[in-house]
């Protein structure tokens, strides 16, 4: 017979490796405070495309509405505290950016490609190739960038930068990468042994903390649900 904590043990690691090679929630920018200019060729790009920028771990998304200027979704805790353009307009850093995914504050503003790309290399209408939805004519896709330029709430999830590209090239907001991350939750969730690791947690939890509502609750109605869906 196999020693449950062990089992619960296996499960955490195995869970903690799939979480830290999943790419979705970091919101490192590369390149930020390390000389990340480079130069793009904007010429091979057409006024709608959709640019895709891979980064260490994320992908951001935008629009390029032609001269040099890509309208993408970023979100930015400053517009929170300021309205004064020339501050907001300065290219969004790393703490700007994490604090504006925090408190869910966002524009749909335009950059230059190079403060856009941050140095990586560009991908050009590579979601076409996954997305089943056919991609609208480019002066369309860049007028409904336009259309939505300006502030707009952010989510992780429900609205970020996929889904803005998304409904201005294919004309629905999906987001492959929130869909990632929702298989990867339901793998998880189904994984039986997740009941065990939540009914010995909501034990250890009783345990230290003491028998009360707030602890006996959790701890049987959270293995009772993934009882249920496994």
């Amino acid at each position: 017979m196999k020693n449950p904590m062990l089992e619960v043990v296996s499960l955490l690691l195995e869970k903690l490796v799939l979480f830290s090679n999943f790419r979705f929630f970091s919101l490192d920018i590369p390149g930020e405070e390390k000389g990340w200019k480079k130069f793009y060729e904007v010429n091979c790009f057409l006024r709608g495309d959709l640019l895709e920028v891979p980064r260490t771990h994320l992908t951001h998304y935008g629009i390029y509405l032609g001269d040099n200027r890509v309208a993408h979704l970023m979100p930015d805790i400053l517009l929170a505290l300021t309205n004064d353009k020339k501050r907001t307009q300065k290219v969004v850093s790393n703490k700007r950016l994490i604090l504006g995914v925090i408190g869910k504050v966002a524009s749909i503003r335009v950059d230059t490609v190079e403060d856009f790309a941050y140095g990586a290399d560009i991908l050009v209408n590579h979601l076409d190739q996954y997305v089943k939805k056919k991609a609208l004519l480019n002066e369309e896709v860049a007028r409904r960038a336009e259309k939505l330029l300006g502030l707009t709430s952010y989510s992780l999830l429900w609205n970020n930068c996929e889904h803005f590209v998304t409904y201005c090239r294919y004309g629905s907001a999906i987001s492959p990468q929130v869909d990632k991350f929702f298989e990867m939750l339901k793998i998880i969730i189904r994984d039986q042994r997740s009941v065990l690791a939540s009914a010995i947690l909501g034990l250890v939890s009783i345990v230290c903390m003491g028998l009360a509502s707030y602890t006996t609750f959790p701890a049987i109605i959270i293995p009772f649900c993934l009882w249920m869906v496994a």
